[in-house]
């Protein structure tokens, strides 16, 4: 029941055979399993326990030294092992906790009794017993039957020390999740959030859709696609980098109030708020503005931190940040104009020197829309923590928002800025096909120009669009984002559970 290796004169061995000796080790406990008739690879076993709600159930109650006459079957996979005489001590993890086997050899059968022999940390086993409490108080399942229900074959990482290097957490996340309770977190903590935020527009009479991950033209958003070829259609298509324009073609159909949770791919860099597949939620309502989606926003953030942490204080980048009151609202040009000290309009006389006295760079075929957003971007986004609605973009950059109804050099185009951090990008969507069309045909030349990432005209959606779409609010709001804010995580990559990178050597 160890995996400390030892040499044939009972010393440990090297370093170097330390794995090929457990490995070994495993494989003879298999075979001595299937020698005596025992499946070392279970079909079904039926708990009818978990060891949370054990916890829950006995919390303040059973003395020192007591037993209940709670029976309970429990499955998990063994984490601790220690063995004192006749007494065997495991400490058996399911779903969302821990909870100890007290086993006493006598009190076994004689087919659990020999298999105890050939239980392994990581083993996954069942059990049958009586809730007690030890001598010492801890809360334990007096075993009386034990079930091998899968062999390990590799152990698990070395048990007091779990698996502490972060690349390796996220390569090799069945490992993290299964030595560390914690790392589920964020697994659970989305699923919650993902719930609230169904439940939260299913009220409010939206319809959750599916529309199409291969597409001819991916647009919606300015980033560089990722490219296959579809075989049956000998054409290539692309992975779409955004769920907008099928979106807004819902709303020409009739459907008045649309959402879509999916997965998102741009062919970009990956940092600790970018990776290349991602979760976005996007939601269209018909009738309304960006103002009727500000509010929405919020409801939807709202909630989100109350089904993850209960309350809507958030504990961020070293900031307590709460999101009550009213979140503030200020325009994209006058934050930029506090941040540099000096008036800033989108036909200021030196806009790339303004930036350059600012140590920020900027492309020479950069329009002043564009100049202005990297502005903010380096300048202004990361310095602000509370809640704010950054309000009224350029035209350039929004090539998919109506004209300003005050100003139609600038567009009614918001971003959420959190923490530092954007979460959400909401318009008043463009209706007019004639001025999609222009906006369309502007990103061609930036693109001929040399930008990878601008639009592509989509005559599909233009066609859709001159059938008559209603005045419309839309946002996308980044999955991954609002859980890693939610959760205080550092980077994206701890809050997916397999985030990509590069075969290890």
């Amino acid at each position: 029941m160890s995996d400390e290796p030892r040499s044939p004169t009972g010393e440990p061995v090297d370093e170097a055979g330390r794995e090929a000796e457990i490995l070994r080790g495993r494989r003879d406990s298999l075979e001595r399993l299937r020698a005596a008739a025992v499946a070392p690879f279970a079909i079904r076993f039926e708990p009818d326990a978990h060891a949370a709600d054990l916890l829950a159930e006995f919390e303040g109650a059973l003395e020192p030294g007591e037993e209940s006459d709670r029976r309970a079957t429990l499955a998990g996979r063994v984490v601790l092992a220690r063995r004192m005489g006749k007494l065997t001590f495991l400490v058996l993890r399911d779903a969302a906790a821990d909870l100890q086997l007290f086993v006493e050899e006598g009190a076994l059968d004689e087919r659990s009794r020999a298999l105890l022999d050939e239980i392994d940390l990581g083993d996954i086993v069942g059990a049958k017993g009586q809730v007690v409490r030890t001598k010492r108080g801890e809360l334990s399942l007096k075993v009386r039957t034990l079930t091998m229900l899968t062999k390990a074959l590799r152990p698990l990482p070395e048990k007091w020390h779990g698996l502490r290097d972060p690349d390796l957490q996220q390569r090799r996340r069945y490992l993290h999740l299964a030595t560390d309770l914690e790392a589920r977190r964020p697994a659970t903590a989305r699923a919650a959030m993902l719930r609230t935020i169904r439940s939260q527009l299913d009220d409010r009479g939206f319809l959750e859709v599916e529309t199409p991950v291969l597409q001819a033209v991916a647009g919606g958003a300015n980033a560089r696609p990722f490219t296959t070829h579809h075989h049956a259609l000998d054409m290539d298509m692309k992975l779409r980098i955004s769920l907008e324009l099928f979106l807004k073609r819902l709303m020409v159909g009739g459907l008045e109030r649309v959402y879509e949770i999916g997965r998102i791919f741009r062919n970009e860099g990956i940092d600790r708020d970018h990776n290349p597949e991602f979760t976005m939620l996007e939601l269209y309502q018909a009738y309304g503005d960006y103002h009727d989606i500000m509010e929405l926003t919020r409801a939807l953030v709202l909630a989100s931190a109350h089904a993850v942490l209960g309350t809507t204080t958030v504990a961020f980048g070293g900031h307590d940040i709460s999101l009550e009151g009213e979140w503030a609202r200020v325009s994209l040009l006058a934050s930029v104009a506090d941040a540099v000290g000096e008036p800033v309009t989108l036909n200021h006389a030196d806009l790339p020197g303004l930036a350059a006295r600012h140590g920020v760079g900027v492309d020479p075929t950069w329009g002043p829309g564009k100049i202005v957003q990297e502005l903010f971007d380096t300048l202004v986004e990361p310095t602000l923590i509370a809640p704010t609605f950054v309000c009224d973009f350029p035209r350039e950059v929004s090539p998919l928002a109506r004209p300003h109804r005050d100003d139609p050099a600038l567009t009614e185009h918001f971003d959420l800025v959190i923490g530092g951090v954007e979460l959400a990008t909401a318009f008043s969507e463009l209706t007019d096909p004639d001025d999609q069309r222009a906006r369309f045909e502007a990103q061609l030349v930036a693109r001929e120009a040399g930008d990878e990432e601008a639009h592509p005209l989509d005559e599909d959606f233009l066609r859709a669009l001159e059938h008559g779409m209603p005045p419309v609010g839309g946002v996308g709001l980044g999955i991954d984002r609002l859980l890693k804010f939610l959760l205080g995580a550092a980077t994206l990559r701890d809050v997916i559970l397999f985030p990509h990178h590069r075969p290890e050597a």
